[in-house]
């Protein structure tokens, strides 16, 4: 029987990673002081894999796909061996990333990247560092960091450095100023080009990007559910948003429809009261686990 090997972001995307394959039909289930936890489905291994690594080991075929951040895929060049199958955003605001940004003193001269120049920054992404600052022409030394990157700047220990954000707080909590923007990262589901040559690893691949991709969709809808009377039944329909048209059924009570349409969560808390006004009784909004 074929197998897919599956790499599973270990550290911080590790829970939100194993929720969402919950989420779109399998479960994982960790193993403590084992790097392969256990998943129901008898054709897939998993295993727990630093971000960082993943490129490298999808890329050199020990496993057949995985999720990651794209600034880890773009940081070891990987993208000539794998593909980037789809994007994965966690968060239900599909607009919310992290970002890796120039950082400095608060009291820094510098500016501008361009301010760079014969300077020492400090990353843990030193690969996408180096090469972005080449191709503007900057001389500076690009020095790694195992962590606690602010704090070498804080220290005079470097000049500046890249890390990854999201909010900036503390960032500037330690004294410390965003130049700039350098990278802005999502999850990626990625796979090797051989298991892509392979048509029933393809297949599988494929299957679970669709799934986790319904999945994400889902977390930003919900199914909302009502009856009106027939005489205001356009007025409520024509509130209604959905991926095609509300379904309208009739109910057994002469006169009355029973209303299902597809929202995003979002609009809920104003769609709500505009329905009720118009005339929509029984209003329930229902999580959706699936959306293809």
């Amino acid at each position: 029987m074929s197998v897919l090997k599956l790499g599973i972001p270990k550290g911080s995307l590790e829970s939100a990673t194993i929720e969402l394959f919950d989420h779109a039909g399998w479960t994982i289930t960790p193993r403590s002081r084992n790097y392969f936890p256990r998943i129901d489905d008898d054709a897939i291994e998993c295993a727990l894999v630093r971000s960082q690594e993943m490129g490298p080991y999808v890329a050199g075929g020990t496993l057949d796909a995985g999720l990651c951040g794209i600034d880890w895929v773009m940081e070891t060049k990987t993208e000539d061996d794998l593909e980037v199958i789809s994007d994965l955003i966690y968060s239900k605001a599909s607009d919310q990333y992290a970002g890796w940004v120039l950082v400095v003193d608060r009291d820094s001269p510098i500016q501008s990247v361009e301010d760079l120049e014969g300077k020492t920054i400090a990353t843990e992404l030193t690969g996408f560092t180096k090469r972005y600052l080449e191709e503007r022409g900057i001389n500076a030394s690009v020095e790694f960091s195992w962590g606690a990157t602010e704090a070498k700047v804080v220290e005079g220990l470097a000049d500046a450095a890249v890390e990854i954000t999201e909010t900036g707080s503390t960032i500037r909590a330690h004294g410390l100023r965003i130049v700039c923007d350098l990278l802005k990262t999502h999850t990626v589901f990625i796979a090797s080009k051989a298991a892509l040559a392979d048509p029933w690893k393809s297949r599988k691949i494929d299957q679970i990007a669709m799934l986790l991709n319904a999945a994400l969709t889902a977390r930003q809808k919900g199914l909302l559910k009502l009856n009106v009377a027939e005489a205001d039944l356009d007025a409520v329909v024509a509130l209604l948003p959905s991926l095609h048209a509300p379904t309208v059924n009739r109910l057994s009570d002469e006169g009355w429809f029973a209303v299902e349409t597809v929202v995003d969560h979002r609009e809920v808390r104003d769609l709500i009261p505009r329905l009720k006004n118009a005339g929509a009784e029984g209003i329930i909004e229902l999580d959706l686990k699936k959306i293809t």
